[in-house]
């Protein structure tokens, strides 16, 4: 990995889950392969989408980071692995498709302490890995009236949504204006309904990269829970 490119670690649906077929085909790539999928028919849901797909169909846990100096991939992966061997696979609460501050998202109905358990422990025991964030991109989170919480977090963490901010989502659009609202969500419920009420479990952590800025994210390793 060059110096300008990111890691992060996801949630993302097994590839034979109904749900990562869902989420390829909704925002037009397979995070897997990284190959084009068709899209819905509707009008817009390319530029619509644009945004979530750069990132490919996921829920954040720990959020992309370029590696410290002194620091390569094999030892974020290993410690991938070590986490991962003392965290138990759990079942992940039904999803719904939901309005987020003007975005559509998939979010979980009911809580799971285990869920939020496995992302702070993400964050924080990976954190080691972490190049601090540039000054650009601290004025760019900041752009987003964050709370003095979210701000402390910010500071520490290097993203404003973590540990007491953090919540679960899986991105499906950009911010929708209330006419583009009306069309896209009940799209988007008639899209998922099959996938979404199907139970499911989380089983492993997806290390997703990006190689340059700009450039798409794409699964490279998923790493089994194993506790």
């Amino acid at each position: 990995m060059g110096p300008e490119a990111r890691v992060a670690v996801y949630y993302a649906p097994a590839v034979d889950d109904p749900l990562f077929a869902a989420g390829a085909t909704w925002l037009g790539r397979d995070p897997e392969s990284g190959a084009p999928a068709p899209q819905p028919d509707l009008p817009g849901i390319e530029e619509i989408t644009a945004d979530p797909c750069l990132y490919g169909f996921h829920a954040t846990l720990k959020p992309p980071m370029r590696i410290a100096p002194g620091w390569t991939w094999f030892n974020v992966l290993d410690a991938a692995h070590r986490l991962a061997e003392r965290i138990a696979p759990f079942d992940l609460p039904p999803l719904a498709v939901t309005d987020l501050r003007g975005f559509l998202a998939l979010r979980e109905r009911e809580p799971s302490a285990a869920l939020y358990g496995l992302a702070d422990r993400c964050v924080e025991e990976l954190d080691a890995f972490r190049a601090p964030p540039t000054e650009a991109e601290l004025a760019r989170r900041r752009q987003a009236r964050l709370t003095p919480e979210q701000s402390a977090m910010l500071e520490r963490w290097g993203y404003p949504y973590v540990f007491g901010t953090f919540f679960f989502h899986m991105t499906l659009t950009r911010r929708l204006n209330d006419v583009e609202k009306a069309a896209i969500m009940p799209a988007a419920e008639a899209h998922f309904a099959r996938a979404l009420a199907l139970p499911r479990r989380v089983t492993d952590i997806c290390l997703f990269t990006q190689s340059a800025p700009g450039q798409p994210f794409q699964i490279a390793e998923r790493v089994p829970l194993e506790g």
